[in-house]
């Protein structure tokens, strides 16, 4: 007789989560529901005639209930000071956080307002403007609070040393480029050593940065989303994994390295207007950049 068998990752049914959430959020009863993406959280899109939502599920194995509940926390707080972001709303108990007790174990879903808009990866002049005095209100925000829940630090152990420890069984067969990596990452802790942090700006960070992670609607407002590797660190890392955009678009033939670093001078220039930075967190942007991409 089969026996049954565990899963370590399950799709929920699109058709199952939409009559729970009809319920308990009392949504319109035409609203359908569909899959997004399927990634280490999936993505359901919700639509009806007047409304759209994002329904997010998360996988324990990747985002434990406390880290969701500190993204929650962090978006509460940043929608009452009227950043414009992608916020969890309350079902009919007042709950922002459903639990479902799927195949591999109890996975967490937050229902979200819907990002009205749509991605720009070439951002003209005022658009970088907008962006720039956006991150600033947002991190105004974020570097004036500390959160009832933990969220991931990033520093050079979490984003340098340990991504590089966990590569190395993957460069059994290739020491040299192992080694030439922990040559790289040494030079960069030197380099970071000569700055005086004490004057960095610190809080939480989005630390994804990228167009894909906030849309432009038709009259130009923006509205950031997808907090889910949201953590503490110096703020520079936001505006280091924008230059990151910059940087694989330029790997893509997609722009020119002359546009580029104009594109982000313009955006640099309107985030000083509002928050202005030293010089040691200017060079440290770049410096960032090599953590940043070991930590994914």
């Amino acid at each position: 007789m089969p026996h049954f068998f565990p899963a370590q990752y399950s799709t929920l049914s699109a058709a199952a989560l939409r009559d729970y959430l009809i319920e308990n959020y009392q949504l319109d009863q035409y609203t359908t529901c569909r899959l997004l993406i399927r990634n280490v959280s999936d993505t359901y899109i919700l639509e009806n005639l007047n409304h759209k939502y994002i329904f997010k599920i998360y996988r324990d194995a990747h985002r434990k209930r406390h880290e969701v509940e500190a993204e929650v926390e962090l978006l509460n707080i940043l929608h009452a000071n009227e950043n414009s972001v992608s916020y969890p709303i309350k079902d009919l108990e007042g709950k922002q956080i459903q639990q479902f007790n799927a195949i591999e174990g109890f996975r967490n879903g937050v229902l979200f307002t819907f990002a009205e808009g749509s991605v720009i990866l070439d951002l003209e002049d005022q658009q970088l403007i907008q962006l720039g005095h956006d991150m600033a209100k947002l991190h105004q925000s974020t570097s004036s609070i500390k959160l009832n829940h933990p969220r991931p630090i990033f520093n050079f152990e979490t984003t340098l040393f340990k991504p590089l420890k966990d590569l190395e069984p993957h460069f059994s067969e290739m020491k040299e480029e192992y080694e030439y990596l922990r040559d790289i990452s040494e030079k960069v802790l030197q380099k970071f050593e000569e700055f005086d942090t004490s004057t960095f700006s610190y809080g939480y960070c989005h630390y994804d940065f990228f167009p894909k992670n906030f849309h432009f609607n038709a009259q130009g407002k923006i509205t950031f989303f997808d907090f889910d590797f949201a953590g503490e660190g110096y703020l520079v890392n936001d505006l280091m994994s924008f230059l990151n955009h910059y940087f694989f678009h330029q790997q893509s033939n997609s722009i020119s390295r002359e546009q580029a670093d104009k594109d982000f001078a313009t955006f640099l220039a309107a985030y000083q207007e509002l928050r202005p930075l030293t010089d040691d967190e200017l060079k440290a942007i770049h410096i960032w950049a090599l953590p940043f991409i070991f930590s994914f």
